[in-house]
Order: structure tokens, then sequence, then C-alpha cells
């Protein structure tokens, strides 16, 4: 029972690197353009333009793992069939997801907030 957790657990984290790759690098390849052929961006901004793009796309994912976790734990939850152990683990995996959950979005108003003040 143990290791077919944890064989389900790392292809879950394979398949969520893999969506997060997916969904990250057709993004990046726009910033390859001249500032000439991107108007919306002020010279110099570029960088600045990238680096909130990764931290975002980077917090996204995160908040994708966060949830996950959070489902993994409800599910946990049901299945324990009442034991006093698993319960217990099953809540605190929810709750240290949702403690997770709180600081990523933290973090995404803090580095949104600092960089966009800066242009």
């Amino acid at each position: 029972m143990n290791s077919k957790r944890k064989i389900i657990t790392k292809a879950l984290i394979v398949m969520a690197l893999m969506v997060g790759a997916l969904v990250l690098l057709p993004n990046l390849v726009a910033f390859g353009l001249t500032p000439a052929d991107r108007p919306d961006i002020a010279p110099g901004g570029e960088l600045r333009e990238l680096i909130l793009t990764i931290v975002n796309y980077f917090l996204g994912f995160l908040g994708l793992i966060a949830v996950i976790m959070v489902i993994y734990g409800g599910v946990t939850y049901v299945i324990s069939a009442g034991n006093d152990e698993a319960v217990g683990k099953a809540k605190k995996i929810i709750m240290y997801a949702l403690i997770g959950i709180v600081i990523i979005l933290l973090s995404f108003v803090l580095v949104n907030a600092v960089l966009r003040a800066a242009e």
C-alpha cells in the first residue's frame, strides 16, 4: 500500500512538472522579440517583465501543487475509515496545504507590488 502511494505521488509530481513546462515555455518565447516589436514594454523593461512572468508562473505552479495537496488530504480523510492516525495525518496535510496557499498568495501580491512599483 505504501509503495503504491509513493508511485502515485511521483507520477503526480512528474505530471505537474510537465504541465508547468508546457504552460511556461511558450510564453517565454514571446520575450525574444525586439523592443520595436513590443511597444507595450518600455526600453529596459524586458528583463523586469520576464522575471515577473517567471515568478508568476512559478507561484501559480506552486498554487496548483497546494490545491492538489488539499484534494489529496481530503481523499485521505475520507478513506481513513475512522482510523485516528490517518485522520490526524489528513488534517495536517490539509492544514499545511492551506497555509501554503496563503503564503503563495501573499508572495504573489508582494512580488507584483514591488516589481510594478519599480517601473
